[in-house]
């Protein structure tokens, strides 16, 4: 379960504080599949963020009491002065998983040729979100959480990260931001609205997105 209690977010901005969260209240439970709706600026990333401690509120708590993963295809995630392998068997060894076949896995999944054994500082954007997605799942986590990666990159990676994330969901909790309605209903169960620094949970997700789409 991962809960969020009076989560508030705010960053320094020229004209003073930019509140992004303001009280959120929530929890995810295990096994479920989640999509938060916002548009863009809404602070989407910003909650995917705290949730994987990537960052901290500045006040309100977060407990997390299942494994949580960074959010896929996060490019924080990897050392850009060594290559992608190396990433990949760095990641190995911090959660204890088999080196030979996390390199693999994540050299298969990802597809960069030869860019995969050169440092990460000389790869394209989509490349970055590509090995980071792949890092990702080459590690098993009670929850995964995604920021609209699924539409980074092109069409063939695009789908073969679709067919990932629609696999996650049979073993793991899935919490996926995006402003795609579309998005929201092909891998998620329910949903929730981010709007206004504000989080509204919809048991239905037709409901959800019917009112995303009037709003």
């Amino acid at each position: 379960m991962i809960r969020l209690l009076g989560v508030h977010k705010s960053y320094p901005t020229h004209v003073g504080p930019k509140e992004v969260l303001r009280g959120v209240d929530a929890t995810f439970g295990r096994g479920e599949r989640i999509g938060i709706l916002g548009r863009n600026g809404a602070g989407k990333t910003t909650l995917l963020r705290l949730i994987a401690g990537v960052e901290h509120p500045n006040s309100g708590r977060i407990e997390r009491r299942m494994s949580v993963s960074w959010p896929l295809g996060f490019a924080g995630a990897m050392h850009y002065s060594i290559s992608g392998a190396d990433n990949a068997r760095f990641i190995a060894r911090i959660y204890d998983k088999p080196i030979k076949e996390t390199v693999e896995f994540v050299e298969h999944f990802a597809d960069l040729g030869h860019y995969f054994r050169m440092p990460v500082r000389t790869y394209s954007s989509g490349m970055i979100v590509r090995l980071g997605f792949s890092l990702s799942l080459a590690v098993h986590f009670d929850c995964y959480l995604v920021d609209e990666a699924i539409a980074v990159g092109d069409s063939r990676f695009a789908e073969r990260a679709r067919a990932a994330l629609a696999d996650l969901n049979a073993r793991s909790a899935l919490l996926l931001v995006s402003h795609q309605p579309e998005t929201v209903r092909a891998f998620c169960k329910t949903a929730a609205i981010l709007q206004d620094g504000r989080l509204t949970r919809y048991d239905n997700l037709d409901e959800a997105i019917a009112a995303y789409r009037a709003a």
